[in-house]
């Protein structure tokens, strides 16, 4: 790397690098930045971080006042809605000034029913902490957790902490009765975890050298971690493994999934000894996932149902599967939770997610349609046009009310209390927007796009009320279009500073999602990929063509799979934008599906296809992955956002991204920003969060002209 100061681009060394495939050499002349311990490397993401402070040091203002705005809009000192789980209350308490959570319980008093108040946002008389988030982090610059699993008595946590950002979590044992840790310390842990019965026994998960969590452990509390028990092991790279408590306390699940294909067993809650039980053996693309209820589990699954269908069959001897609601095309079923004389079922129709309540077991024969016309079956009604729903925490079994999380473009997150009997819903809190903030002051709205093979493309938007639609608007388009995830409308207090400013915010629900069911996700992954560029490509020009916006005033955001498509309409449509941001972004993904090695690969195989033993899938993959298209035209300005110890998205992708861009096309503005102590997600801390935020805010309203 040569030595420039902050104000001139860094210029990356060329070591050419060279590697073929299916009869084909190719030279990767920056895969030296992918030596994480090179000092030429660390030289040069810093040369880069320099580099792009300097060239946005004029913003710095813009980004203290965003920050500020975020911090005035947020309510600092407050509590989540208690949630009961036996004789406890249990919420999170936030601090003005501290970055972290504080996890907190309180007793549940003789008579009481109803979560205390939390208006006020101080702490609940009587209370216990359990876990200061703050307490941890301190000496850190990186603080997450990843397990929070208290036992079914409520004598014991199970909790891990990450301090680097790389997702491997160091597993700890609390008395709660007595507040000692306990010495049996498990480093090198996953997500997830789970008690038996007794609270005697903690199953866990590790992960291998490819970060793929693959063994389950049983840990007797008390006795060393050298003592731990291997339950199950996967040996099938393609798949990663799970553990969880059921709600009805009676069964740990262990679930093997990989993209497309689940195995799942089951071990009695109240004989952690006992040997695991195979609900259905793993049959290549029948993915399914189990609930129990009562003396039956619930199976939701896609054998010969796309969309899924719910079934069930006897716990005491798993087999045939009984239907319960039927596979419908166009509805998709996405989960199921069980309460002790309903089921609520989690879905997705039309674009919107919904939820259905069905009665318990004795009714299961009047409530096989699957609609809302069923006796005894219905679905929840909202009232705006674009929104999203979903179960919020639930722990007890044996309740007729749930907890529903409520959000929408311009509604802030709500927490409901909903009686399924009744059904009525109490509003429990709404996420405090302070200021001046009016809903009415915005609006939302649903448009579609036509893709470049007729296919129909929501947008969902949000603006001012009153924006003009005459293409005078600044705007942002924000797409993902992977894994079938759903961008469903959310809440966000640092949008309303772009917002207030005039912009335009929009999601582009393109193919490779999950918005509109299975079909839309298949459409847009392994040799269909693309369609999830030319959808978003689509709908960018769609909001210019309908006067949303112009080309000018229009900026792309996306990040980490979202940032594989950023690099991918950069190259596919560098005239259509502004500016783009791509956030840990996907962007050399053939050079990493190609090697086995790295974290994620086999296991993303059935996502993107296996260019290693396909020469058809590497074509297809080489044709569009954006680091291997980067070429001499004109491209828009680019920001690029970065983690150091990212496991899912290795930091080195964006910055040979950068480096070819400036190397192969130096005419644009290209910007590298790499958090040094942080992963996937960016800085742990909320002020350092906000503070990211407003740094990328101030970067978009730069080029949209509201700076």
């Amino acid at each position: 790397m040569t030595t420039e100061t902050a104000a001139t681009p860094p210029v990356a060394k060329r070591v050419p690098a060279e590697r073929t495939h299916h009869g084909e050499t190719v030279v990767d002349e920056y895969a030296w930045l992918a030596a994480k311990d090179d000092p030429d490397t660390i030289a040069y993401l810093k040369a880069e971080n320099a580099f792009t402070e300097a060239a946005t040091a004029h913003l710095a203002g813009l980004r203290g006042t965003l920050f500020e705005e975020t911090k005035r809009r947020t309510k600092e000192t407050d509590l989540s809605v208690p949630t009961r789980k036996g004789d406890h209350w249990y919420y999170t308490r936030t601090v003005e000034g501290q970055q972290y959570g504080i996890q907190c319980r309180r007793t549940v008093r003789d008579g009481e029913t109803e979560p205390p108040s939390t208006q006020d946002g101080a702490p609940l008389d009587g209370e216990e902490v359990l876990l200061d988030g703050n307490a941890l982090a301190e000496g850190h610059d990186f603080f997450a957790l990843g397990a929070f699993d208290v036992s079914p008595d409520g004598r014991w946590l199970a909790y891990s902490t990450d301090f680097a950002g790389d997702e491997r979590f160091t597993l700890r044992v609390k008395d709660l009765d007595t507040g000692e840790v306990l010495a049996d310390e498990v480093p090198g842990t996953f997500y997830g975890s789970a008690w038996s019965a007794d609270g005697s026994t903690l199953f866990y998960l590790t992960v291998d050298e490819a970060w793929r969590p693959y063994r389950v452990w049983r840990h007797t509390v008390g006795s060393p971690a050298g003592d731990d028990v291997v339950v199950y092991e996967e040996t099938d790279e393609r798949f990663w493994v799970g553990v969880e408590l059921t709600r009805s306390e009676k069964f740990i699940v262990i679930d093997a999934h990989s993209k497309v294909t689940s195995e799942v067993r089951v071990i009695p809650a109240s004989d952690p000894t006992g040997e695991p039980t195979i609900i259905a053996p793993r049959r290549q693309g029948v993915e399914y996932s189990v609930e129990h209820h009562g003396n039956r589990f619930l199976i939701l699954h896609n054998d010969g149902a796309e969309d899924f269908e719910l079934a069930y069959t006897p716990a005491d001897a798993p087999g045939a599967w009984a239907t319960l609601i039927p596979h419908t095309p166009g509805t998709r079923l996405e989960g199921v939770d069980a309460f002790v004389n309903h089921l609520v079922v989690s879905l997705r129709k039309d674009g919107l997610t919904g939820l259905r309540v069905l009665p318990g077991p004795e009714s299961d024969s009047r409530a096989t349609q699957g609609d809302s016309g069923s006796t005894g079956t219905y679905d929840i009604d909202f009232p705006e046009p674009i929104y999203s729903v979903g179960l919020d925490s639930n722990p007890e079994y044996a309740t007729s009310t749930v907890r529903i999380h409520y959000a929408s473009f311009v509604t802030p997150d709500s927490i409901y209390d909903y009686d399924l009997v009744t059904r009525s819903m109490v509003l429990r809190k709404q996420k405090p927007v302070l200021g001046d903030f009016d809903p009415a002051a915005y609006e939302q709205h649903r448009d579609w796009a036509l893709a470049d093979d007729g296919t129909r493309v929501p947008i969902s938007l949000v603006c001012r009320a009153g924006t003009p639609k005459d293409g005078t608007a600044p705007a942002v388009i924000y797409g993902y279009g992977s894994y079938e995830a759903s961008m469903d409308p959310w809440f966000s207090i640092p949008r309303l500073s772009l917002l207030d400013r005039g912009v335009i915010f929009a999601v582009a629900h393109i193919r490779g999602g999950g918005e509109l069911g299975r079909r839309w996700y298949e459409e847009g992954k392994l040799l269909a990929k693309k369609n999830t560029f030319t959808d978003f490509v689509a709908c960018a020009r769609h909001l210019v063509k309908a006067g949303w916006t112009a080309t000018d005033r229009l900026v792309a955001r996306g990040g980490s799979a979202g940032g594989l498509l950023m690099g991918a309409v950069a190259n596919l449509a560098p005239d259509a934008f502004a500016g783009v941001v791509a956030q840990v972004p996907f962007v050399d993904a053939l050079n990493s599906i190609l090697d086995p090695s790295l974290p994620l690969t086999v296991t993303e195989w059935e996502e993107w296809g296996n260019p290693l033993d396909d020469p058809e899938v590497y074509a297809y993959m080489k044709s569009y992955t954006p680091y291997e298209n980067v070429s001499a035209v004109d491209y828009p300005a680019i920001l690029a956002v970065s983690s150091l110890n990212d496991t899912r998205v290795l930091y080195h992708e964006p910055a040979k991204w950068v480096a070819r861009l400036r190397a192969t096309a130096p005419s644009g503005g290209y910007l590298l920003k790499t958090e040094m102590g942080a992963g996937h997600g960016g800085p742990s801390g909320r002020y350092d969060a906000w503070k990211e935020e407003a740094f990328v805010a101030a970067w978009i309203l730069d080029r949209l002209g509201r700076a």
